[in-house]
């Protein structure tokens, strides 16, 4: 979502996460208050354009399902933290999930009669929840992970690679496509 929307426009995205800056004016005694739209210039528009169009584009890029659960809100950025909660959850669970991702990337390796497909699907599912979640490897670290995570009968071509002077510079899919021709 976040490179759609800035692709649309960079200062939705802000507008998304910070909320809008609605046009304001402070009173002779210190109090802001919103101003009148009679008295809104050019720049005090865009302002409001901007918030209206965010919600316009979430609301296009989501379910009705999800849709209802939004519908009422008035600024993009509550749109957006309501999905955050809806998906992510509260902090409490984000770090739950965190916990376990990175149990299952630990714990991860390949079956007996598994093939290189699949191995690399079940990890790219493990991985891209974590980068999902804030929690990036470099791939030379998932290239090392992944060598350790097989099985017998793939540990000589393993050891082959691991003594190979290029392993920290070796791609994660160049490592895939080692594998499958081996």
């Amino acid at each position: 979502m976040k490179i759609f929307v800035q692709s649309i426009d960079y200062r939705l995205w802000k507008i998304i996460l910070e909320g809008p800056q609605f046009p304001t004016t402070t009173g002779a005694d210190g109090v802001v208050s919103l101003k009148g739209e009679a008295s809104w210039t050019k720049e005090d528009r865009k302002k409001v354009e901007l918030n209206a169009k965010a919600i316009n584009l979430l609301n296009c890029a989501i379910s009705f399902e999800e849709y209802r659960r939004v519908s009422r809100c008035t600024i993009a950025k509550e749109i957006w933290d309501k999905l955050q909660v809806t998906h992510e959850g509260t902090i409490l669970v984000k770090k739950t999930r965190i916990d376990m991702l990175n149990r299952e990337y630990e714990m991860f390796s390949m079956k007996e009669g598994e093939s290189i497909d699949d191995l690399f699907k079940i990890f790219n599912i493990i991985i891209n929840g974590l980068d999902a979640m804030g929690i990036t490897y470099p791939k030379y670290v998932l290239v090392r992970r992944i060598l350790r995570s097989l099985t017998k009968e793939w540990e000589i071509k393993a050891i082959v690679i691991f003594e190979s002077s290029g392993l920290d510079s070796m791609k994660y899919d160049d490592l895939r496509e080692n594998l499958l021709a081996f």
